[in-house]
């Protein structure tokens, strides 16, 4: 890793969001991926999981992973409320000046955001690309159709947006708005916001236990739903920059009373 790259990454702290429904059969074997990658990151990192309102078992094992292992936190939303809002659950208690997202099925393991450092700070986000990708045939083909139809009406060059590996500065993850398929234009909404984007590949592999969470309905008809609603919210999408700034320290403590 050059020099600068090294330097840079002694300055900075990382979040890996998980966000989790019903992945109980998945956990105990994504926390052994994942203490690998904790084991060799160049960067200080805290593991979110991000409990969606899962009804299975999920929310006992993630209490006590996290009440075994200080690198590890979980939150836990009331009730489903879907992945968008998980992840910006996530991004909302991030406390670090990175953030990473990868999927709780360990269809993509963690030491592959490892390549990702390389390329920090030139770019704003590293986005994966899924190669030779292990899924169904119906999986494969509907998330082809989805991308294909993204592409051709938002033409963000995200190849693999639904990769479930990506790294973003936090001050661009910061502003993403919180709306319904939110999750399939994290490239696009950093790219509204100036940021540059990196795509890299990826390994892929078949899931290790439990289901998908998604059929066709909801990763071909629901995705193109999802695009008119971005270009609604690029059309209207505004960015500033600030010239000139005094001040901005915390507020002096209030005079004690005699």
């Amino acid at each position: 890793m050059p020099a600068a790259n090294a330097a840079y990454l002694a300055t900075q702290s990382l979040t890996v969001l998980v966000p989790v429904y019903n992945e109980e059969e998945s956990l105990g074997q994504f926390v052994v991926e994942m203490d690998k990658f904790l084991a060799q990151t160049p960067v200080a990192t805290t593991v979110l999981f991000v409990n969606d309102g899962s009804t299975d078992g999920s929310l006992v094992i993630l209490r006590a992973v996290c009440g075994q292992k200080p690198a590890y936190e979980f939150i836990s939303l009331k009730e489903n409320r879907g992945l968008s809002t998980a992840v910006k659950a996530g991004i909302d208690h991030a406390r670090t000046t990175l953030i990473g997202y990868i999927d709780s099925d360990i269809q993509t393991t963690p030491l592959d955001f490892l390549t990702f450092f390389e390329f920090l700070p030139a770019f704003d986000m590293v986005n994966g690309i899924r190669a030779k990708r292990q899924d169904t045939l119906v999986k494969k083909l509907s998330s082809k159709i989805a991308n294909g139809v993204r592409r051709t009406l938002i033409n963000d060059g995200i190849q693999d947006t639904g990769c479930p590996l990506k790294i973003i500065k936090t001050e661009h993850a910061r502003r993403i708005p919180l709306f319904h398929g939110m999750h399939r234009f994290l490239g696009a909404l950093v790219q509204l916001q100036g940021g540059k984007v990196k795509q890299l590949p990826v390994r892929h592999f078949p899931r290790f236990a439990g289901t998908a969470k998604y059929n066709l309905w909801n990763r071909a008809w629901k995705p193109l739903v999802d695009t008119f609603g971005f270009r609604w919210i690029r059309s209207r999408w505004k960015n500033y920059d600030i010239s000139e700034q005094q001040g901005g320290h915390a507020p002096a403590a209030a005079p004690a009373a005699e």
